[in-house]
């Protein structure tokens, strides 16, 4: 090991190709040979504002450990979702720290499993920390959750962990996804470009859903989740918004309204182990076959070209799943 590859973003933001340095693991790091990793929406949005590595999804071989690491061992494979106080993995070599990161699963490919971690663990925390259902299976039987912008990769994971945790699933896309849907749990598919009363949110009774999941700006959606959200129902969201939201509506209902952040965690040091419990989770989920990967497209290497093929696909937006980089 002399050198590493790195994929960095030059003074106008854009992807270049340099070498540099393998780095050392802290006492509580991971060295890992990073051998997939993909990107998302958030790699997009922070590189105008960050001089890091970017590369929020890592999968790849444990090479060293730092002294004070307890749980793994050279020669694991893992899977994790990285930092954003860390390098990403968009670089052949990564530090990582052991508490966000688990044994990958075995039964998918590498593609397959580096489409997993940022997706998977927002999910899960949306679904089982913000909106407060119970992460066992079939625990929620009875209960309902509308997934609006379901087609994507949150969504897409979100879905499935909704339908083994015994949930009702009702999520939104362009009825060209409708099939994708309901291969990842989807009970009911609602198209959000249709007029009909039969098709939409607007064709919806009151008081339908005991959560709902917004993945997409939810301020346009807001009259209409405060109508379909039950009396104590959960709302939650994973975007930001560009004005003030008028959260009005939901307190006659005593609704209430979250924020996930994947991120959060990491940011502030906040059960950060928790991260590496939920991947190691998801990874005996998918190996039981209870869950499915979402990858369905990945690029052969990490160069410019694939990564800018990437990025014009996330930017053109409408994207199914998760695009994924093999090294």
């Amino acid at each position: 090991m002399t050198s590493n590859h790195q994929i960095q973003l030059n003074s106008e933001h854009n992807w270049h190709a340099v070498t540099g340095e393998i780095p050392t693991p802290q006492p509580k790091e991971l060295l890992i040979k990073v051998m997939a990793s993909s990107l998302n929406p958030v790699d997009l949005k922070r590189r105008a504002v960050t001089t890091t590595i970017l590369g929020y999804d890592g999968y790849g071989t444990v090479q060293t450990v730092g002294t004070a690491v307890t749980h793994f061992h050279p020669g694991d494979i893992v899977f994790y979702a990285g930092s954003t106080q860390i390098d990403g993995s968009l670089q052949h070599y990564q530090c990582v720290p052991e508490a966000i990161c688990a044994l990958a699963p075995t039964s998918i490919s590498a593609a397959e499993i580096a489409g997993l971690p940022l997706v998977s663990l927002t999910a899960y925390e949306l679904l089982f920390e913000k909106l407060g259902f119970t992460a066992k299976q079939n625990a929620n039987y009875g209960q309902s959750l509308l997934i609006i912008n379901g087609a994507g990769g949150v969504g897409s994971l979100l879905s499935q962990l909704a339908k083994w945790a015994g949930l009702t699933v009702t999520a939104t896309s362009s009825p060209t996804h409708f099939a994708w849907l309901k291969a990842n749990g989807v009970d009911q598919p609602l198209d959000y470009h249709s007029p009909s009363a039969l098709a939409n949110l607007a064709g919806l009774f009151d008081n339908a859903f005991d959560a709902i999941a917004v993945l997409y700006d939810i301020e346009s959606y807001l009259p209409e989740v405060a109508r379909l959200i039950k009396p104590f129902g959960q709302v939650g969201t994973i975007v930001g918004n560009a004005h003030p939201l008028d959260l009005a509506p939901l307190k006659p209902k005593s609704a209430s309204f979250s924020f996930e952040y994947m991120f959060t965690k990491t940011d502030f040091q906040y059960q950060t182990a928790s991260q590496g419990a939920i991947l190691q989770q998801i990874a005996q989920l998918i190996d039981a076959q209870l869950l499915h990967p979402i990858t369905t497209a990945h690029y052969n290497g990490l160069t410019v070209a694939n990564l800018q093929t990437i990025t014009d696909k996330l930017l053109a937006g409408h994207t199914t799943g998760k695009q994924v980089l093999v090294y």
